[in-house]
């Protein structure tokens, strides 16, 4: 295909288009086709229900999987596996903190969590990543640098000017910042392939043996330089603050996070990540006009280097904040739009199409395994909820012929049997959310505890308004050509 057409705004359009489109064409399916071939709209709906009740068992099987493993590594001293790394002192780790608005309080809480840690060098830099457009920025950023100068090998303080070329996000403000390191590094004469970017969250406590674990497993990692290293963000913090529909949510996210650590060859970094310096350089950083920018920059990597680009799983725990706005309105519908953000990533199914046809160097079938994975991704992400809630009945009630037939018949029977088997899996989902509270210190009080169970019985209502419905907004959105601007998700 000719670079004139692969870079025309009409093909890419397509490109941009493609997922979202299908998701509207299958939630839609079953309204359009049962009156013509009601038949096969069920087997279509049975094959998905079985679809989805294995992707339930897979990752209540991984969660737990990731589970054992976060207690086997808890009990490894990695501070001391450092200490006997002689090259271990040679890492340099500059931890990037972007931010706009965040409460002082939610930074001082990130930091404090820094320096709490076991790791025995003392060549830690904190990077407070600031936008210069927001007010009162150097007053909080001095309060931040007096009280914790101490602590690190240097606090460098930066503010990004946002550019009519970038987008408002983390992706713009870490390349700023990054540059800024880059500079520093160069400066004092640092060798950048051992130079260790971690990328933390405004509210991201990371944990006391966090940097000893990463340091270990950077020296280890025979593919380092191309490599990515995660480990998963659990919204633990606020737990028994959120609302309870929030906190719901809040569960289910910190489940599937825990079990994407399992996943090996399809684990994508998410939130707080750490890289080299050098790779980043290599990429020109994050792209600045993108919003999602966490799966984005591991695409960026994949589409220059292939194959060698990974994602290493980091077996501990990254507490975080769930959406908290203090009043339970303000606090749904925050919710809301974080989920409208995290699912705009399907923008990035675009850009990997567009790559595929830029990257002759990548064998096509490993690009095609990674094109499938996060465009199936996507693509569950809106539409699992009106399948496997509605469609079953839909094919009969259109088609009156059809619920006479065995078929038709036995369709929503079916179709509620296997939906209710893949519910099964939500009493391992209660007991791993317990046991991982009690990782973090967040306990259960016995009297919250029939609370636990029986809040799972308002899962629809929760998928649909915290899930499915703001992904197909983004999704919606991108179909209709509409830009979506960031907002900062209010954590009181």
């Amino acid at each position: 295909m000719s670079d004139v057409i692969i870079r025309s705004k009409p093909f890419i359009r397509v490109l941009e288009i493609l997922v979202p489109l299908l998701s509207w064409t299958l939630i839609t399916f079953p309204l359009w086709f049962s009156p013509f071939h009601p038949a096969l709209v069920a087997y279509f709906i049975i094959f998905f229900d079985l679809y989805f009740f294995y992707k339930s068992a897979s990752t209540a099987y991984n969660a737990v999987l990731s589970y054992k493993e976060i207690l086997f590594h808890n009990l490894i001293n990695y501070r001391k596996k450092v200490i006997a790394n002689k090259k271990s002192s040679e890492i340099n780790h500059f931890v990037i903190i972007p931010n706009f608005k965040e409460p002082l309080h939610k930074i001082d809480s990130t930091i404090q969590a820094i320096t709490k840690s076991d790791y025995p060098f003392g060549k830690i830099y904190l990077v407070l990543a600031f936008e210069k457009r927001e007010e009162q920025v150097e007053e909080k950023a001095k309060v931040l640098e007096d009280k914790y100068k101490k602590f690190f090998k240097k606090i460098i303080t930066v503010y990004h000017v946002l550019t009519d070329n970038e987008e408002a996000g983390k992706a713009s403000n870490q390349t700023y910042a990054c540059k800024e390191v880059t500079s520093f590094v160069q400066k004092n004469k640092l060798n950048s392939k051992k130079v260790i970017i971690t990328i933390c969250d405004a509210d991201s406590l990371l944990p006391k043996n966090y940097f000893s674990y990463l340091t270990f497993e950077f020296f280890r990692d025979t593919g380092r330089l191309y490599h990515f290293y995660w480990a998963p963000v659990l919204l633990y913090n606020n737990f028994w603050q959120l609302p309870l529909f929030v906190r719901m949510q809040a569960t289910l996210s910190s489940i599937l996070r825990l079990a994407f650590l399992s996943q090996k060859e399809n684990l994508i970094q998410v939130s707080t990540y750490s890289t080299n310096l050098w790779l980043l350089q290599e990429l020109n950083y994050w792209d600045v006009d993108i919003i999602p920018e966490d799966w984005h920059i591991y695409f960026q990597a994949f589409f220059t280097y292939g194959s060698k680009v990974r994602t290493i799983p980091l077996f501990t725990i990254v507490n975080g904040d769930a959406v908290y706005s203090g009043g339970v309105i303000k606090t749904m519908v925050n919710r809301y739009e974080q989920e409208k953000r995290w699912a705009w990533g399907v923008s990035d199914v675009g850009y990997v199409l567009k790559r595929f046809f830029t990257s002759p160097h990548i064998p096509p079938i490993v690009k095609l395994k990674k094109i499938f994975f996060i465009a199936e991704t996507h693509l569950l992400w809106p539409v699992s909820f009106f399948i496997l809630t509605i469609s079953a009945s839909i094919p009969p009630l259109i088609n009156p012929i059809f619920k006479k037939t065995v078929l038709g018949f036995l369709l929503p029977k079916l179709s509620a049997l296997i939906l209710t088997l893949s519910s099964a899996m939500l009493i391992l989902y209660v007991y791993l959310d317990i046991q991982i509270r009690k990782k973090v210190n967040m306990k259960t009080p016995i009297k919250y505890l029939p609370i636990l169970i029986i809040q799972w019985y308002l899962l629809p209502i929760v998928s649909f308004f915290f899930s499915s419905l703001p992904a197909l907004d983004a999704h919606t959105r991108i179909l209709l050509g509409k830009k979506l601007k960031y907002k900062v998700t209010e954590k009181v």
